[in-house]
Parts: structure tokens; C-alpha cells; sequence
């Protein structure tokens, strides 16, 4: 640290009771100067000769001895004793830590060049620019002690000089950084004596957040101004400034890391979260997604204005791909009904989605619209498939709540349905925990969710939890099985079996008979699976399976009929598909409700290919 000694007479001054200090010497005193509480017995030469504020108010006062009352001077007693012992030639040492209030008292007293060449003002102004402004840590301290000082401290540009010095300083190349810092948050190789090419001998390069944790200790306002600074200067990339905020948010905000604000002052909680999003780069993943979702939780946590969560959201939104599940369980509000608050989560999905959209909009804008073909959405295949299973698991965690309504699920679902997908394991599992969770919802609402499934996407260990899943409506299970069949059948280069009418009509969406001539079989695929019949629709399938993978040669059309021959018994075999090529109603004709989609595609050998289109969703209902 950085100090200077002005004066060089010995300290006199003493103490006499409370509050009362002198100075030892033969002359009498004919001065008393009273500073708040404390009371100075001093001598009028050495004094006026230095202090304009004191040659005024001596020349407005006969009494005698003269006494005097200065209690508003910044600094109080303390910082008036330093300009005694200045006027009197003791020794006085000035350091980062009584510079600025030495500084503030000597303007309050008056003490300038124009009263007596080489006053105290002078004197600080050139320490201050000689050695505080040229020390990191030192600046950082002054600048600390102006808050106290406000607004003297300001209107004498003190608070503006520290900005700017400590400003500079962060924004140098790392290859001049000479000065001794802070830096605790990423322990080096050599630093923990794990560096084998270490000789003792330490060169290393400076990281380029080198200043951060200094400037951690500043308050919310200082380190605001000083961050605006820095960015003004556009010296330093986003990376670094975000390394900066989300360094200040953990040290600031406690139980940041978790999510949550613990409890404290939560004006100023808000305060600090208010000016670290306004501070937040513009570029994108300066930030990490991770970060901006803490961020967002901890405004919603201490009531952040609208203003500040929505530009959360719209942060987050451009770079959801980044987010996983525990980043997106941001807690509900104090009084909800629901754990997790899933309509900020449905917000910024539809950020995500509006790059898209605003990429088409510009596209119309700048006149490049092609007749038959719009410009493409930023959104990469990639990321749309990152963001599609994002969601799946979010999904399957917000189902454990029991208060968790069907159409939030739902909703949420549908905004990435049209997401091309590989597979549909994780919005199966997702289906699954909510029939678990939700055992007593209605059959129109297990139908509801389960349409959002496609079950011509589901891995083998998906379809075979699915077989034997009670919890799925049958007619998803029997849905399951079969498209499970057209797949083994296409792996195994067989043709895919032909289906009776009843089935070939309920794949096309025939609606030639009445709905009363089928209402029991509606019911029946509206029934949740019993254990037997799962049981028996398992074995089923393992066996044709078993059959495809034990093919060979020769004898492959022996494997197609057995394959064929099992699908027929299967159908055949259970009173649930009985029922469905029963003649009741027509002639071997069936038809679902008026509200029914077909089960899958009309055509098995379409069904085989899973090809994805527009209309790949297959209603359960």
C-alpha cells in the first residue's frame, strides 16, 4: 500500500477527558474549535494561516477565547484532527484509506494554494496521481471510501478519477499486468504443486479476468459505474464481462448457486439483480444459459419488475439449446397451486421460437421472398432437436406434481411437436410419469396426452415397456405392437403381413357404419390393458422378434409366413380385436367416433418406412 508523511514535527496533540484533545505547548491556547462531540484546544496562528473556512468564521466571532462550531465537516473529528496536525507541521500520514477523507475535510476547511503555497490540497492531488492512481488494489480502496463521502466526494471528481483508474487498469493488456492481484477462482496447475514441468520459478500468463474478485467487493452502484466504464472502453470481449457478473452474482447474492436468494435485504437483493441484467453483453453466449436461468429465478425470487424478467426470458429463449432440465425448474410463486412455474418456461420456448419467425419476416422485408420456397429459420435441425428433448425431460420431471394441470402438459408439449425427433422415448416417458402421478383423470384426458406421442418413434426397450404398460389406454398398446411388427417384419426384408378389413378400415378413418353399432367397441379401446392381456401381447412380440433375429438364408419365406401367421393369431386371439371384425354394425365394417384419427398410416408399407411429414401425428383418441 502506497503512503505519504507530511510534516515532520513530533505528535502533540493529547488527550484530556472525553472528547477533549490539545496540543502541548508553552503558548496558551486561544482557540476552541468544536467538531460534533469533541472539543479542540488549539492556537489561532497556525491554523488561520491555512484555513480560509476558519480566517471566516474567526472574523464573525469576539469571544475570547475564540470558539468556534464546525460539526457538518466530512470526516468529522478524525478528518479535522489531520488538518490540525497539517497546519501545525506534525507528521501526518496519508494512506488509501484516509486520502479521501483528508481530501474532502481540507475542501471543507479551505485549504488552498491560494491561502498558502503548498497547502494540504495540493499535496493530496499529488499523491493521489502520483501513487494511489497508479496502485490497482489501492484504487480499489479509495474508491470504496468514496461512498461514505457522497456527494463531496462526487462533486470533487474523486469517485470519477477511481473509476476511470481502476477502468484502465482492468482493460490493460494482460502481458503489462505487473501488479499483485486477487484471483482464488480457478486454481493453476503449478499453484497446487501439480504441474510437473513446475521449477519452482513462477511465469505464467495473466487471465484475462484477472480483476474481477477485486472488484466483487464493491458495492452495486460503484460496481456498475465501473463495469459501464469498462464496456465503454470495448477493450475486453463479453466473455470477460459476463465472467465479471456472474463472479459479483455468486459473491453478492447468497444462495445464487441454488437458485434462490437467502434471506437479507431484498431491496437491495433487488437492486443488485436489476443492475446485473442491465449490465448483461449483447453477444450472444457471453453468457451461459445456465447463468441467465439462475438470474431469472432470482428475479422472480426478490420481485424484479416485468421489465427485467421478460428481458431474462428473451435471453434465454435465444439460447435454450444450451439449458438442461435442473436449469428449468424454476420454483412457482408463494400461493400457487403448482410446484414449478411452467409459464415462464412456455415464454421462453416461444423466444426460441420467434427466431425463426423473425428470420422469415426479414426475409419479407429485404424483398427476397421466393414463391415456392421462404427463406429458411435460423434455428438448426440441431438445435431444434436439443431443445425438443429438453422439454421431454422437463416435461417428465414437472409431471411429479400432483397439482400439475393436463393442458399445461399438454400446451408446453404441442409448442415442440413439430420438432423432428429420431425417437419419442423421452415424451413417452414423460406420458408415462403423468398417468403415474395422475392415476384419476378421465379417458378424454388420457386420450389428450397420449395423441402427442408417436408411437411409430419408439425404440424396442421403449416399445416393450410400452406393451406392458397398464397405465396406457389398450388401444395405444395394440398401436405399439403393431408398428413394432411392420418394423421387425421390414428389418427382417419381409413383407409386412396383410391385415384383416376391420383393421385396414380403422387405419384409413372409415366411418361407414353408425356410431351406436360400435360403442362397445369404443369402450373397449378406450380401456386401460389388464395385466393378462399384457402379458399375452408381450410374449407375442417377443416371439416375433425372436423370429426375425434367428433368420437365415433359406430360410427366410418360413420366417415371413410365421411372422404373418403370428400377427394374424394375435389379432385374432384377444376378445378386444374380436370385437373389432365382428359383423355387428356392417359387414366386417367398423368405425370409430366422430372425433377419431386413424391409428396409423393406411398403408403398412408407408407405416414401415416412418417416414416423417406433416401429418406423422396419430391420434390415440
Amino acid at each position: 500500500m502506497k503512503f505519504m508523511k507530511l510534516g515532520s514535527k513530533p505528535d502533540s496533540f493529547q488527550t484530556d477527558g472525553n472528547n477533549v484533545r490539545y496540543v502541548a505547548a508553552d503558548l496558551e491556547t486561544d482557540i476552541i474549535v468544536n467538531v460534533g462531540d469533541s472539543k479542540f484546544y488549539l492556537h489561532k496562528f497556525p491554523l488561520l494561516s491555512k484555513s480560509a473556512h476558519l480566517q471566516k468564521l474567526a472574523n464573525t466571532n469576539e469571544s475570547k477565547p475564540l470558539e468556534i462550531h464546525i460539526s457538518d465537516i466530512p470526516g468529522g473529528p478524525a478528518a479535522f484532527e489531520i488538518c490540525a496536525k497539517f497546519c501545525y507541521g506534525m507528521t501526518v500520514t496519508l494512506n488509501a484509506y484516509n486520502v479521501v477523507v483528508s481530501r474532502c475535510a481540507a475542501e471543507y476547511m479551505g485549504m488552498h494554494e491560494s491561502i498558502e503555497k503548498g497547502n494540504l490540497i495540493y499535496k493530496i492531488d499529488v499523491f493521489l496521481n502520483s501513487s494511489i492512481f497508479r496502485s490497482w488494489k489501492d484504487s480499489i480502496i479509495v474508491l470504496q471510501t468514496t461512498k461514505s463521502l457522497l456527494p463531496i466526494s462526487e462533486d470533487l471528481k474523486l469517485v470519477s478519477q477511481c473509476i476511470d483508474s481502476v477502468a484502465t487498469k482492468a482493460c490493460v493488456d494482460v502481458s503489462k499486468v505487473d501488479w499483485s492481484y486477487t484471483y482464488n477462482r480457478k486454481k493453476l496447475a503449478e499453484e497446487n504443486g501439480n504441474d510437473p514441468n513446475w521449477n519452482g520459478v513462477r511465469n505464467r500468463q495473466v487471465p484475462k479476468d484477472w480483476w474481477v474478485e477485486e472488484l466483487c467487493e464493491l458495492e452495486i452502484d460503484l460496481f456498475k459505474r465501473v463495469l459501464m466504464s469498462i464496456k465503454t472502453k470495448a477493450v475486453l470481449s463479453g466473455e470477460v464481462i459476463g465472467e465479471a457478473l456472474k463472479a459479483y452474482a455468486y459473491r453478492r447474492l447468497p444462495g445464487f448457486s441454488k437458485g434462490m436468494i437467502q434471506s437479507g435485504d431484498m431491496a437491495k437483493h433487488r437492486s443488485t439483480v436489476d443492475a446485473i441484467v442491465w449490465l448483461l453483453p449483447a453477444e450472444k453466449g457471453s453468457i451461459s444459459c445456465s447463468f441467465l436461468l439462475k438470474l431469472l429465478k432470482a428475479a422472480i425470487y426478490v420481485n424484479s419488475g416485468e421489465t427485467t424478467k421478460d428481458e431474462m426470458v428473451k435471453r434465454i429463449g435465444q439460447q435454450l439449446e444450451e439449458a438442461s432440465v435442473i436449469d428449468l425448474l424454476i420454483r412457482a410463486a408463494e400461493g400457487e397451486a403448482t410446484i414449478y412455474d411452467v409459464s415462464a418456461v412456455k415464454k421462453i420456448v416461444e423466444e426460441f421460437l420467434k427466431k425463426d419467425q423473425t428470420a422469415e419476416i426479414q426475409s419479407l422485408e429485404e424483398g427476397h421472398e421466393i414463391q415456392e420456397e421462404r427463406r429458411p429459420g435460423i434455428l438448426s435441425d440441431a438445435s431444434k432437436l436439443m431443445v425438443a428433448k429438453l422439454i421431454d425431460g422437463y416435461l417428465a420431471e414437472i409431471s411429479k406434481d400432483l397439482n400439475l394441470p393436463l393442458s399445461k402438459f399438454v400446451d408446453l408439449a404441442e409448442m415442440v411437436s413439430g420438432f423432428s425427433r429420431p425417437a419419442h422415448d423421452g415424451l413417452y416417458r414423460a406420458i408415462d410419469m403423468f398417468l403415474k402421478e395422475h392415476p384419476g383423470i378421465s379417458k378424454s384426458e388420457r386420450k389428450r396426452i397420449c395423441k402427442l406421442m408417436d408411437c411409430k418413434k419408439l425404440s424396442v426397450d421403449a416399445c416393450m415397456h410400452a406393451v406392458q404398460n397398464e397405465r396406457l389406454p389398450l388401444r395405444v398398446v395394440v398401436q405399439v405392437l403393431f408398428f413394432e411388427q411392420v418394423r421387425a417384419a421390414a428389418s427382417s426384408g419381409s413383407s409386412t403381413p396383410d391385415l384383416p378389413k376391420g383393421m385396414k378400415d380403422l387405419n384409413s378413418g372409415s366411418h361407414g357404419s353408425s356410431r351406436s353399432a360400435t360403442t362397445n367397441t369404443e369402450e373397449d379401446w378406450d380401456a386401460v390393458a389388464s395385466a393378462e392381456e399384457l402379458r399375452a401381447l408381450k410374449g407375442e412380440l417377443a416371439s416375433l422378434r425372436l423370429a426375425s433375429v434367428e433368420r437365415n438364408g433359406d430360410g427366410k419365406s418360413n420366417v415371413d409366413k410365421a411372422a404373418v401367421s403370428k400377427m394374424r393369431r394375435l389379432l385374432n386371439s384377444k376378445k378386444v380385436f374380436a370385437k373389432l371384425f365382428s359383423s355387428k354394425g356392417g359387414q366386417g365394417e367398423n368405425s370409430g367416433s366422430d372425433s377419431s384419427e386413424s391409428l396409423g398410416s393406411a398403408n403398412p408399407e408407408e407405416a414401415a418406412k416412418s417416414t416423417p411429414s406433416r401429418n406423422r401425428r396419430h391420434s390415440v383418441s
